[in-house]
């Protein structure tokens, strides 16, 4: 299996691939740095009548561990689509490049191979969300001790957003690797996977805004919890809202998704014929 896993290792460091997505990955979490370091900084330090806003959400907002929390995961959002599409790589790769029927004579064992590539994935996710935390943590440090607002690195609710971040990444590789086996198709796997991300979770958002506001119920909002992009953004920001659901619901979500993912993708795997 070590053998596979370092296969696949190969497989990706080998293109040009992983070198953009690791740019991207890295421009992402400098842009979102940048806007969070802002929005830091203006509920820390505003005033509600300026905010717009009320002396209620102003408290809110003013919550200091869980503005550093935010900014130490500056780029999630974007970082996740990346590492979903390292996922998509590893398998759709194979098909592009006509390597799929050489891998599989090899290594008769399918099951063997689709877990060699969620592993190597899963590593792949590891080392993206490395990274960008670090980065995003150096900055942060610096922008709230310069701002006098303490750096929150011994907050229980900065770790744990730290380690859900962590389990993000590495359950959206997977979900990478699911989409993967599912549409063989290289460029049909990361447009899908693009639109559905970051168009559809936009709609997702909307169609239960407006169900909401048409059955005058806020609970109806919570259920927006199972598209996977929000069920990341709640499990990370562990926010508590009457609209959304708690972070351990994002949690159970997405580890749902991974593990339906992963086993649909060694079956659709198994069953198809290669050649």
């Amino acid at each position: 299996m070590m053998n596979l896993v370092r296969s696949e290792l190969l497989k990706i460091r080998t293109t040009s691939t992983w070198w953009l997505l690791a740019i991207g990955a890295f421009v992402a979490t400098a842009i979102a740095f940048a806007f969070n370091a802002w929005i830091t900084h203006v509920s820390l330090t505003g005033d509600p009548a300026d905010l717009g806003i009320s002396p209620e959400e102003a408290a809110a907002q003013a919550d200091v561990a869980g503005q550093a929390a935010n900014l130490y995961t500056s780029g999630q959002f974007f970082g996740l689509l990346l590492v979903m599409l390292i996922g998509i790589l590893m398998v759709t790769n194979e098909f592009f490049h006509q390597t799929a029927t050489t891998t599989f004579l090899s290594t008769p064992r399918r099951t063997s191979v689709i877990a060699s590539k969620l592993i190597a994935a899963s590593l792949m996710g590891f080392v993206f969300w490395l990274v960008t935390t670090v980065i995003a943590l150096a900055a942060g440090v610096i922008f709230m001790s310069v701002n006098d607002f303490g750096t929150q690195l011994g907050e229980w609710e900065v770790h744990r957003a730290l380690l859900l971040n962590l389990l993000a990444y590495a359950i959206w590789t997977i979900l990478g690797v699911g989409l993967g086996t599912l549409i063989t198709n290289q460029l049909g796997a990361v447009i899908t996977a693009s639109v559905v991300y970051l168009v559809g979770t936009q709609v997702v958002g909307l169609l239960f805004l407006l169900l909401s506001n048409l059955l005058d119920s806020e609970a109806i909002l919570e259920w927006q919890v199972v598209w996977p992009a929000i069920a990341s953004t709640v499990m990370i920001s562990g926010i508590d809202s009457p609209m959304l659901p708690p972070w351990w619901t994002g949690a159970l979500v997405l580890v749902a998704y991974a593990i339906v993912s992963g086993l649909a993708g060694i079956l659709i795997t198994r069953r198809r014929d290669i050649s």
